[in-house]
């Protein structure tokens, strides 16, 4: 008598693993602020392990990859429907293509999303930082004051101080303050990076959009995902705290790797 396979030894192990690794991070998140005060430590895994900007004092390397494994606590959604396209995209990309190369594909395009998100917080941040520098040099905020509502955008709020009357070493707290503040976390990035793969593979699936109940083409679906996440990272809608950039950086970087396969043809470091 032969026994029937469970659902879960169905799912492919990178795959499985994945989920399990995200899943057990986002409980420990969930609980980390309550560990952390009561070891007297300031902080939570989100500060560690999410992705800050690149001349954050609070930034290292690490959280290129680490930021990936980590999600919202505030939005059950976060995970479960990144979750869901892991398992749902990931597992025919990895029985296509094997463990290794779905695991490699993977983490370059997240890690390719999070260089994206670098470059767009360098881009949208260093004339700040410049306005900054110029105004503590002057010792007068004068020069910041048409960053005030941006300031204000990212959750940066002085209390019952006005911008206006800041000093050199108010500048400087706010400064460390705005480079401080943004945070990546998440697996969208990889997950876009899926979407890619899984529309060139299999370009003629049929997919749904939750809220649009018509099945679409995979390589349709992909290439409205990507016009809509360029849309609404150009508009930067206030109160929008997406990294649609980031995003874009997964798709991006997963065209480049499915070029580069595709030209190399069968992949020795895979063999």
């Amino acid at each position: 008598m032969n026994a029937r396979p469970s659902f879960l030894s169905n799912i492919p192990p990178v795959v499985k693993n994945l989920i399990a690794i995200n899943v057990v991070v986002w409980l420990a998140t969930l609980i980390s602020p309550n560990l952390f005060a009561k070891w007297g430590i300031d902080g939570d895994l989100t500060d560690i392990l999410g992705m800050h900007y690149w001349a954050s004092s609070r930034f290292n390397p690490a959280q290129l990859i680490t930021y990936m494994f980590m999600h919202s606590t505030r939005d059950f959604g976060h995970i479960f429907f990144n979750m869901f396209a892991v398992f749902m995209f990931g597992m025919a990309l990895e029985y296509r293509w094997g463990s290794k190369r779905f695991l490699f594909y993977y983490l370059f395009t997240g890690l390719g999303a999070a260089l994206v998100q670098q470059l767009i917080w360098t881009i949208e941040y260093q004339p700040v930082i410049n306005a900054i520098n110029n105004a503590i040099a002057a010792n007068s905020a004068a020069g910041v004051m048409p960053y005030e509502d941006f300031f204000h955008s990212i959750g940066l709020r002085f209390q019952n101080l006005n911008l206006a009357d800041f000093k050199s070493e108010h500048l400087i707290v706010l400064k460390t303050a705005f480079m401080n503040a943004p945070v990546t976390v998440g697996a969208s990035g990889a997950v876009f990076g899926l979407l890619l793969a899984f529309g060139w593979l299999f370009p003629e699936e049929r997919l749904m959009i939750i809220f649009f109940p018509i099945p679409i083409r995979a390589r349709i679906f992909v290439l409205i995902y990507g016009v809509v996440e360029l849309f609404l990272g150009v508009a930067n809608f206030n109160g929008d705290s997406v990294a649609h950039f980031a995003h874009l950086g997964g798709l991006l970087f997963g065209v480049i790797l499915m070029l580069i396969w595709k030209r190399s043809g069968r992949n020795r470091l895979f063999r």
